[in-house]
């Protein structure tokens, strides 16, 4: 078994197999194609109310010393269509208003779904143990923002593309661990990118993706926008309590 998919509430497992597509997974756009290069813009939902980010499982690959990669350009190695993400973040107690001095961690899957710090064992045949790409932390500046230069992330079975995101004050007590994931559907940044050399069979859609399925309000849904040629543009606002 390739990787396990982690259930939203961190306390079990099901067993998926890396290879095989889910059979609940949705295949809406399945055959949408990257062959070309035109501008998508995707106006994700986000926080536009004050309302707090949902909490998720940081899933089975958190990063082992975030403190060690305060950075803001996370690629390393790894190769894919470059990705700013624009991170706000913003405090529900006081009215939403941008909350500086936060330390945001963020980590994802690179272009084949595979973790850095990670690997060697059934969860993730490819061991990448002693490298550690596509993790990095900010502290958000006056306007609560934070921004990384990343690829947009590849995928895995059982998942939607997704980015992880760790937020602490700035005495490092835990704030909100959460997700944020990536509009669908023709047009969009997703379907250009069509999965990499995977392609896009067997994908877990965010209808179906069980951390992002009941998130009805789009919280945790970015806005992406951008070309192949370019690269892309993400941004979320993210509330914390």
């Amino acid at each position: 078994m390739e990787r396990k998919l982690f259930l939203k509430n961190g306390l079990a497992a099901l067993g998926i197999a890396f290879v095989a597509p889910l059979a609940s997974a949705c295949k809406k756009d399945s055959d949408i194609s990257a062959d070309t290069g035109e501008d998508v813009t995707n106006t994700g939902t986000g926080s536009t109310t004050c309302t707090v980010a949902p909490s998720e499982t940081e899933g089975p690959f958190p990063t082992k010393q975030p403190s060690s990669y305060v950075r803001s350009d996370i690629r390393d190695d790894r190769t894919g269509y470059k990705l700013t993400a624009t991170l706000t973040i913003g405090k529900v107690s006081n009215s939403c208003a941008a909350l500086a001095d936060a330390i945001v961690d963020i980590w994802h899957c690179d272009r084949a779904g595979n973790y850095s710090e990670y690997g060697g064992t059934g969860m993730q045949s490819t061991d990448y143990t002693g490298v550690h790409f596509l993790r990095g932390r900010q502290t958000t500046d006056s306007n609560g923002q934070v921004v990384f230069t990343s690829i947009f992330p590849g995928w895995y079975s059982g998942r939607a593309t997704h980015i992880h995101v760790h937020i602490y004050d700035a005495s490092g007590t835990s704030l909100k661990v959460t997700q944020i994931a990536f509009p669908e559907g023709s047009g969009t940044a997703l379907a250009l990118v069509n999965g990499y050399e995977k392609g896009m069979s067997g994908y877990t859609y965010n209808a179906n993706d069980n951390i992002f399925s009941d998130d009805s309000a789009g919280v945790e849904m970015s806005a992406v926008s951008g070309n192949l040629t370019d690269g892309f543009a993400l941004a979320i606002k993210l509330n914390v309590p």
